[in-house]
């Protein structure tokens, strides 16, 4: 169940007020369960605030990228980690989502050719199986949408002032 994607954010208050307070209810109620990380993010103080430097509302995709680090005699022990960057929106930061196990992911884009557009909305979320659910829309031209739901066992997030990098 989805509680602040633009399905419910789009109508506008009441309705998206009422959206932000169930799913700050949910997180309450889940804290325990909860990646740290993850949490840790969604409960701040900045990170859905579209005025931070730090949040990634309007930041643009600079790069995504999958690793398979291996163990074994054969190095048939593999996980699935996931990095990804992005220019801040207002181009003065460079962040970092890193999952550190992914589980499961979708990345659908039907109109890539110009990218991704904005990182528009995304959320928290637990799956059934108790693992992080990062949910991610992107605004790209009119009427064309791509959305990611990766499945993890938590997110680490960084950000850097492109002056210091």
């Amino acid at each position: 169940m989805a509680y602040i994607l633009s399905a419910q954010r789009d109508p506008g208050p009441p309705a998206s007020v009422d959206s932000w307070n169930r799913y700050q209810a949910y997180l309450r109620e889940n804290e325990a369960r909860f990646p740290r990380g993850a949490f840790a993010l969604a409960t701040s103080d900045w990170y859905f605030g579209f005025s931070d430097h730090r949040a990634p509302h309007d930041a643009w995709l600079e790069s995504a990228a999958f690793s398979e680090p291996s163990q074994g005699e054969r190095h048939e022990n593999r996980t699935l980690s996931l990095r990804v960057r992005l220019l801040g929106a207002y181009h003065d930061q460079w962040l970092e989502f890193f999952y550190p196990q992914v589980f499961s992911y979708t990345l659908a884009n039907t109109a890539a050719a110009s990218g991704h557009g904005d990182w528009r909305y995304d959320e928290f979320r637990l799956s059934d199986s108790g693992n992080l659910l990062h949910e991610i829309e992107w605004a790209g031209p009119p009427g064309v949408e791509a959305r990611w739901l990766i499945e993890a066992n938590d997110v680490i997030f960084s950000s850097v002032p492109i002056s210091e990098a």
